[in-house]
């Protein structure tokens, strides 16, 4: 073992391979490796930390389950109000790993100014709203104050919309509501604005305008315990199929329960694409570094068939001197895994605190590239990658045993 472990020493101490064919193809080698090792954290940094915005994003103005009356139609503007006397609110008890209910509304209404306007879906929350989840995207101003009584004329108005109608905080905004009684007259309230938000998600940010529900209430007549639909939050996202099923089968049968994943399928369809491209490229990524672990491996072989036969003369045995070889293949792929973990580590931090990559919010839904970053994911593609390329190169490393001494001795 001893004499092994001098062997394998001596192999790794000339590790530069100045004067050697192989030294250019071992370079090759741990470029490889470690270009390889950038793609992959670089892939599903991005790919996790794009799903889990996009989610997120959906989930901050729809809440992860939505429970609606069944005589809405999937319109957007609520065409029949609920009652908040429900056993399910103010607290879902009768289902577990339900985080917050909240009851909302929305309508159509159209904002206009003296030189141009625009249709948008008002959104009314009250005093059970949880603000949380969109104060990580107010850019400028404050959230609004809703009391329980009252009519608050304060919004908020998402950049899209303030650069486009030119709007500031503490201006006054006009929107007008379609009057159900007199079509001919419409209904206008002049709301104040109270805060800008910019989610990064374009369908939202040129549509929703956040308001106090009282004064939806208000324009539609609806008692003050009514509202448009309950938007409900969950623990764990990855049980959100199954604990919307759950929700359904405890809101009663006038009423119908979605999750957004069936809100908005081709959102999560797309979304769900992200999974095979990072499958797909860690999977390429770790064919090429192995096959030019592969060659690696080969050249070091041929190069070294002389001493191959002197040690089978010697009575090593051929795992034994195989052992040598993979001993120094590890070293190999070690070192590629410690440049590339060095530089990709050092990307996706870069990228997560100066945001240096740029996105389209039309096509990817956010402003820059968002990173997930967890020390379990990048361990587990350094021990994943070593240990792959090290079962393939245990098939290459057998060519060892047909190596006689008698002829390896005289090979030049």
């Amino acid at each position: 073992m001893n004499f092994e472990y001098f062997i394998s020493k001596r192999l790794i101490s000339a590790k530069d391979y100045k004067s050697s064919i192989s030294a250019p193809i071992i370079k090759i080698a741990v470029s490889a490796i470690a270009v390889g090792v950038i793609m992959m954290l670089i892939a599903v940094a991005t790919g996790v930390g794009l799903k889990q915005k996009i989610r997120d994003k959906i989930a901050a103005f729809n809440g992860h389950i939505i429970i609606n009356n069944l005589n809405n139609n999937n319109s957007q503007e609520t065409q029949k109000p609920i009652s908040t006397h429900q056993d399910f609110y103010p607290e879902f008890n009768s289902v577990e790993g339900i985080d917050h209910i909240q009851g909302v509304a929305t309508k159509y209404g159209i904002i206009r100014t003296e030189t141009d306007f625009e249709g948008i879906i008002v959104k009314g929350v009250g005093t059970d709203y949880r603000w949380d989840y969109l104060k990580e995207y107010l850019v400028e101003g404050k959230l609004p104050v809703y009391k329980k009584d009252g009519y608050s004329t304060e919004i908020l108005i998402s950049e899209y919309l303030s650069k486009r109608l030119g709007f500031k905080v503490g201006d006054k905004v006009i929107v007008y509501f379609m009057n159900e009684e007199n079509r001919d007259r419409p209904r206008l309230v002049a709301f104040q604005v109270s805060g800008i938000f910019n989610s990064g998600f374009q369908e939202f940010d040129e549509t929703y305008l956040i308001a106090d529900i009282n004064q939806l209430r208000r324009l539609n007549k609806w008692n003050e315990d009514e509202v448009g639909n309950f938007e409900v939050f969950i623990d764990d996202f990855d049980e959100v199929d199954v604990k919307g099923g759950e929700v359904y089968e405890n809101i009663g049968s006038f009423l119908d329960a979605k999750t957004i994943r069936q809100a908005f399928p081709s959102i999560f369809e797309w979304v769900s694409l992200f999974d095979f491209n990072i499958a797909l490229i860690i999977g390429i990524m770790i064919i090429v570094s192995g096959i030019n672990m592969i060659t690696a491996l080969l050249v070091l072989i041929l190069e070294r068939t002389q001493m191959i036969g002197m040690l089978k003369a010697m009575g090593s045995t051929d795992w034994s001197i195989r052992k040598i070889f993979l001993y120094n293949a590890a070293y190999l792929i070690i070192k590629g895994l410690l440049y590339g973990n060095i530089i990709g580590i050092g990307i996706l931090l870069a990228q997560k605190y100066f945001k240096l990559i740029p996105l389209n919010p039309e096509t990817y839904y956010v402003t820059e590239a968002p990173i997930y970053f967890n020390w379990d994911y990048i361990l587990l593609v350094n021990i994943g990658t070593l240990l792959l390329c090290m079962v393939m190169l245990l098939i290459p490393s057998y060519i060892i045993t047909r190596i006689t001494p008698s002829k390896s001795i005289r090979f030049e």
